[in-house]
């Protein structure tokens, strides 16, 4: 599922090719998506009208137009990208946007877990955005911020901060390797961390997705760059996906459990499990 480095890095590709571009034409081959797409609306709204400004919110990508905003979501295998006037429609192009310099841009979403949607001004208070936590380059998430919440929180650390509610756009892959850079066990129960491994924890959150999208987020099977190249992140990757390699720190081997259904990659060295002493509070 593209995470937030993937997203920032579509919105950073599109932004130059759509701010100021008029919508000429808008065609919907598949009505319904993860939920139904309000298509006459959206015609309406956006047809001759330009795109003033992409938006990244979380996971969301959002630009202005009309009175208001689009929001897509790209769910687990959505792409969003630029393509000729005469490319052939492909399958799973289920939306075409026609802009005014004889491109279009193209949504396609082979699994359409992904979403298409019109939103209201002020679009934040929107029920799909107005729960969402801080973003991770927000100087609202610091250690603060990040320990009052894990002191009342007996879950795993790994998935408190996959939680949107904490922090927006951590996820599976970016959380794993933001604990091994912390040295944090991704099983130690939230509420045993303390003020210092939050702030070490807050600072490699902020390394990671830097990296990430400096090499245009991570490509595993269906992520895409908006103009088609893969993300190159992968390389980068110190513990996600390498169970029995050896740590690049240590040289022990990768080990990997299961946290909530999903997998959690670690280093039984660098990452040991232990419990919060009155000393580190």
């Amino acid at each position: 599922m593209p995470e937030l480095p993937e997203v920032e890095t579509i919105r950073a590709g599109l932004t130059p090719r759509l701010t100021g571009r008029v919508i000429r034409d808008f065609q919907v081959y598949t009505p319904r998506l993860r939920w139904p797409i309000p298509v006459e609306r959206l015609r309406r709204e956006t047809v001759g009208n330009p795109i003033r400004a992409l938006i990244r919110r979380g996971k969301y990508l959002l630009w202005a137009c009309g009175t208001g905003h689009v929001l897509i979501h790209l769910g687990m295998s959505g792409r969003l990208f630029i393509q000729s006037a005469e490319s052939p429609r492909a399958p799973h192009d289920h939306v075409l946007w026609t802009l005014d310099d004889d491109t279009r841009l193209c949504l396609n979403d082979p699994r359409r877990f992904g979403a298409l949607l019109w939103l209201e001004d002020p679009w934040q208070s929107h029920p799909l955005l107005a729960s969402l936590g801080p973003e991770p380059f927000d100087p609202a998430f610091d250690a603060d911020h990040l320990f009052t919440i894990c002191r009342a929180r007996r879950v795993a650390i790994k998935s408190l901060l996959m939680n949107p509610a904490v922090v927006v756009g951590v996820g599976n892959i970016y959380a794993a390797e933001s604990l091994f850079l912390a040295g944090v066990h991704p099983a130690r129960a939230a509420r045993d961390l303390s003020r210092d491994d939050c702030e070490r924890l807050v600072e490699s959150i902020r390394r990671v997705l830097r990296a990430a999208i400096v090499q245009g987020g991570t490509t595993l099977r269906d992520y895409r760059q908006s103009d088609g190249r893969p993300g190159y992140f992968a390389v980068s990757l110190q513990v996600y996906g390498r169970t029995g390699q050896p740590c690049p720190v240590c040289g022990t081997g990768i080990l990997m459990l299961r946290l909530g259904q999903r997998s959690a990659f670690y280093c039984p060295l660098c990452q040991p499990e232990r419990v919060r002493t009155p000393a580190d509070s």
